[in-house]
């Protein structure tokens, strides 16, 4: 639920936060204007099992319970209820009843005594007790919703952080038609050339453009600092050529020392990943380190724990897509090539180092090239934690496919990536490229168009 629209109905609200949408935000409870917050005591149970570890989850259960901590410092009971901090703010308490009504009891009609079932009593026993307000499941697990709605309990998701409209997402380029032959020309002989090339309204910082005449066409982008446009051209980065326009723009966006922060999203088989690494390799001699990690989503939810062998052995299945990555860039020389050794004193003298995400959470990010590779499984919270740890000299670079989301609570409108496109477009450090086509083969082509 995201900063609740005021309409006509001024009714105010009761709303019933599932551990989903505190594992997702901690700062949820701050986000309902006026309206009051139930945490059902089940809720603050899964919180404790979330307590140790050092993945996102972890750090927003234990900050949300030091949240309800000091916000219970100078209360009597947590079962009573608790005036938020701030202007027209509700209030928030801890219900305890887990067992629904007499009429209606969800352990009983689902016979099972789930957590999910639990709290989907508190919320029973919380619309009981206030028949003059609207109460509302809040959660990020479409199936509790589901539930909710067939015990006749209003649910919604929680939408802070949603894209409003997937298909309208910035893609970072446009093509435009019918330009004035003179300004292809002109961007060809002096690399560059007016603004007024393109209407006004297509302006943006750091996008790109198509341009296309009736007998030519260019590829360009808007330098914000010079304000012009600028001649882009498909240039191979440490080997690896670019095969499309947009390909040529993530490259160019990469190697620009003026933009910090970059995003590349695109479905499986455009080159995303291999682009991002490609493009680092070619401006190794700018940074001290560079870093290449991913979130760890185990295999069915499971805790990496169940894997066999040391850390090392562990991590090495999620980690293996970069190194793919890799040794396709390095196998573009042979052996005896001083490009091809120079990878591997890299890794060696750990120059280029392979990690995971969680592992990265509290260093300084200063005079590093940071690639993080499936940002689709960050949360918008874990995307803006990663940008405020850059220092002096760092560039991010986020890659993924928001249409492939693999953790349970997170969709293409309300992941990580998603919200960092919508929300940074426009800005002078940040650029953005979609990639429309795929080229790994015609074979993974076939499977993204038509399975």
């Amino acid at each position: 639920m995201a900063k609740e629209k005021k309409t006509k109905d001024t009714q105010k609200k009761i709303f019933v936060l599932d551990t989903s949408v505190i594992i997702y935000d901690h700062n949820a409870v701050k986000n309902f204007e006026e309206h009051d917050l139930a945490i059902p005591i089940t809720v603050l149970e899964e919180l404790d099992n979330f307590k140790k570890g050092n993945d996102i989850k972890n750090f927003e259960a234990r900050e949300f319970t030091r949240f309800l901590d000091e916000l219970a410092a100078d209360s009597v009971s947590l079962q009573d209820w608790i005036p938020l901090d701030g202007n027209n703010k509700g209030k928030l308490k801890v219900v305890m009843n887990t067992h629904g009504t007499k009429e209606t009891d969800a352990e009983k009609i689902f016979d099972d005594r789930k957590n999910d079932h639990k709290i989907l009593n508190a919320a029973i026993a919380v619309q009981a007790e206030n028949p003059d307000k609207k109460v509302i499941l809040v959660s990020k697990d479409i199936n509790l919703r589901l539930k909710a709605k067939s015990l006749n309990i209003p649910s919604e998701d929680y939408n802070t952080g949603k894209v409003k409209d997937i298909d309208l997402l910035y893609t970072g380029h446009t093509t435009i038609e019918n330009v004035a032959p003179e300004k292809i020309n002109e961007l060809y002989e002096k690399g560059y050339c007016d603004i007024d090339a393109i209407p006004a309204e297509e302006v943006s910082k750091n996008h790109y453009y198509i341009l296309k005449s009736v007998k030519s066409s260019a590829l360009a982008y808007y330098n914000p600092v010079d304000k012009r446009l600028e001649h882009v051209g498909k240039t191979p980065a440490y080997g690896i050529k670019p095969r499309n326009a947009e390909q040529a723009f993530a490259i160019h966006a990469v190697l620009d020392p003026h933009i910090k922060l970059v995003s590349i999203q695109g479905v499986a088989g455009t080159g995303k990943t291999l682009i991002a690494l490609a493009a680092t390799l070619e401006q190794r001699k700018d940074f001290k380190q560079i870093f290449l990690a991913r979130p760890i989503v185990p295999l069915s939810n499971k805790d990496i724990g169940y894997l066999p062998g040391d850390i090392k052995s562990k991590l090495n299945p999620y980690m293996e897509p970069l190194f793919d990555n890799l040794k396709f860039i390095q196998n573009q020389f042979n052996e005896t090539d001083q490009d091809y050794q120079r990878i591997t004193d890299m890794v060696n003298k750990e120059k280029l180092v392979i990690t995971p995400l969680a592992y990265i959470r509290g260093r300084s990010l200063s005079n590093i090239v940071f690639i993080v590779d499936e940002a689709q499984n960050l949360t918008p919270h874990e995307v803006k934690t990663i940008i405020s740890r850059a220092g002096e000299n760092c560039k991010i670079i986020f890659t993924g496919d928001i249409f492939q989301i693999d953790t349970p609570y997170l969709d293409s409108e309300s992941n990580g990536l998603s919200y960092l496109i919508d929300r940074l477009k426009d800005q002078d450090l940040y650029a953005h490229i979609t990639l429309e086509k795929g080229e790994r083969s015609e074979l993974a082509n076939l499977a993204n168009e038509l399975l």
